[in-house]
C-alpha cells in the first residue's frame, strides 16, 4: 500500500488536484491523505476547506497558518507556521511521498518540510514561467526540491531538464486543469445564474485579478484602471473573483467590493467560485479578464478569449485566443473591446491550445501511483 500525501492550500489549486486524489484514493494500492493549509481554513476566503469535504475527504487534516497579512514579513511568518505544522504531520504520517502542486508560498513551506523530512516530492507544473510573480522563483526552488516532476508542456519538460533534472524523472502530463474543463459534469446556465444569484447574458465577464508581487507598481492603482475600463462595457455583466492572499492583496478586495456595491444591477463579487462553477461559468462568459494562470492555460480550451493584464504571466506559454495588455484604463478596455468583438471571438474559436494533452490524469496517476520509490530517494544532477 503506497501512502500518499497531496498537499493544497488554495480554492485554485485543490480544483486541480481534486480529481488526482479521488482517482488515487479509488485504487487498492494507494491510501490517500489530504493535508490542507493558507487559504483553505480562512472565512475571509470563503472556508473552501469545505470543498474538500464535499469531494469525498472527510478526513482532511487541516495544517494551521495565520492568514498572511498584507505585508511580505507577514507571509514569511505564516510560511514558518506552515512549515512547523507540516513538518509534524510528516513525522505522524510517514507517508511514501508528497503531492505538491504549483507555485504558492505555503507549498514552498510544504517542500522545505518534506525535503528535511526526506519525503519524496512530486512536483506539478514545474518548468514555467511567470516573470512578474515572486511564484516564478518559488516554483524553480520546488523544483530542486522535488524528485518527479509532472510538466505541463513538452517545453516545460525541457527546461526541467535544463535545472539539472534526470529526463526518466520528468513526465509531460499535459495540464490537469485542461483535463478538467474537459471532463468535469457542469452546471447549466440558469443553475449557475441561480447559485451566484446573478444573471448572465450574452456579454459577460469573468475577471480575477492578483497583485504581481515583483511589480514595483502599485497593485491598487492598476486594479482602479482595470474597473474604470470595466465601466466602459456597462452593457456586460461581470463576475469578480477574489484573489489570493499575496502580500498587497487585500486591498484589490476592497476595491473589488466597493466596485460591487456601486453596481449590483451588473457586478457580483464572490470570494471563490469552486471548482464546478468556474467551469461552469467558462460555458457561459463572453471573456476571462485579469491575470490569473488559469486565463494562460486552462481557458483557451473553452474557445473564449482571455485578456491578460499587466507583467504577472509574463513569460508563460500561451494560446492565440489569449490577448496581452498593459496596465493602463484604455490598453485594459482596447483588449477586452477586441476580446468581445467578432473577431476576438473567431481567433479564441480557432486557436488550439498547447497545454492540452488527451490521458492527462491518468499519466498522472500512474506517475504518482508507480514510479519506483527506489527512484525517488536520492538524486543526482543532471548534466546535459
Amino acid at each position: 500500500m503506497r501512502k500518499i500525501a497531496i498537499a493544497t492550500g488554495t480554492r485554485a489549486d485543490w480544483g486541480l488536484l481534486s480529481g488526482i486524489a479521488r482517482k488515487l484514493s479509488g485504487r487498492e494500492d494507494c491510501h490517500v491523505d489530504i493535508l490542507a493549509t493558507n487559504m483553505h481554513l480562512s472565512p475571509r476566503y470563503g472556508n473552501t476547506i469545505d470543498e474538500i469535504v464535499a469531494d469525498g475527504f472527510a478526513d482532511v487534516i487541516k495544517v494551521e497558518m495565520s492568514d498572511a497579512t498584507d505585508s511580505p514579513i507577514g507571509t514569511v511568518k505564516a510560511m514558518a507556521e506552515c512549515m512547523e505544522g507540516m513538518s509534524r504531520e510528516l513525522d505522524r504520517l510517514n507517508p511514501d511521498l508528497i503531492v505538491i502542486l504549483g507555485d504558492r508560498f505555503e507549498m514552498l513551506a510544504t517542500a522545505t518540510a518534506a525535503l528535511m523530512m526526506r519525503v519524496p516530492i512530486v512536483h506539478i507544473a514545474g518548468g514555467e514561467i511567470s516573470e512578474g510573480a515572486i511564484d516564478d522563483s518559488i516554483r524553480h526552488a520546488i523544483t530542486k526540491m522535488a524528485a518527479l516532476h509532472l510538466t505541463a508542456t513538452e517545453q516545460y519538460r525541457r527546461r526541467v531538464i535544463a535545472m539539472g533534472e534526470a529526463p526518466e524523472r520528468v513526465i509531460n502530463t499535459g495540464a490537469i486543469g485542461v483535463y478538467n474543463i474537459m471532463h468535469e459534469p457542469l452546471m447549466d446556465r440558469s443553475e449557475l445564474e441561480d447559485s451566484i444569484g446573478m444573471a448572465l447574458p450574452e456579454k459577460s465577464l469573468l475577471v480575477t485579478y492578483h497583485p504581481a508581487t515583483l511589480d514595483e507598481g502599485n497593485p491598487a492603482e492598476y486594479c482602479e484602471s482595470l474597473l474604470r475600463a470595466l465601466d466602459c462595457f456597462s452593457d456586460s455583466h461581470v463576475i469578480i473573483t477574489y484573489p489570493n492572499n499575496d502580500s498587497r492583496g487585500r486591498v484589490i478586495i476592497d476595491l473589488i467590493e466597493r466596485y460591487g456595491a456601486m453596481n449590483p444591477d451588473r457586478v457580483k463579487v464572490i470570494p471563490s467560485l469552486g471548482k464546478k462553477r468556474y467551469l461552469s461559468a467558462l460555458r457561459y462568459v463572453s471573456a476571462v479578464v485579469g491575470n490569473s494562470s488559469s486565463g494562460i492555460v486552462e481557458v483557451p480550451s473553452m474557445h473564449i478569449p482571455t485578456v491578460d493584464i499587466g507583467m504577472r504571466q509574463k513569460g508563460r506559454l500561451r494560446s492565440n485566443s489569449v490577448v496581452h495588455c498593459g496596465d493602463s484604463t484604455s490598453e485594459i478596455a482596447e483588449a477586452i473591446g477586441y476580446a468581445l468583438s467578432e473577431a476576438g471571438q473567431r481567433q479564441a474559436r480557432e486557436a488550439e491550445n498547447p497545454y492540452f494533452k488527451e490521458d492527462t490524469l491518468d499519466i498522472i496517476v500512474n506517475a504518482v501511483a508507480d514510479t519506483p520509490l527506489s527512484l525517488l530517494k536520492v538524486k543526482k544532477f543532471y548534466d546535459n
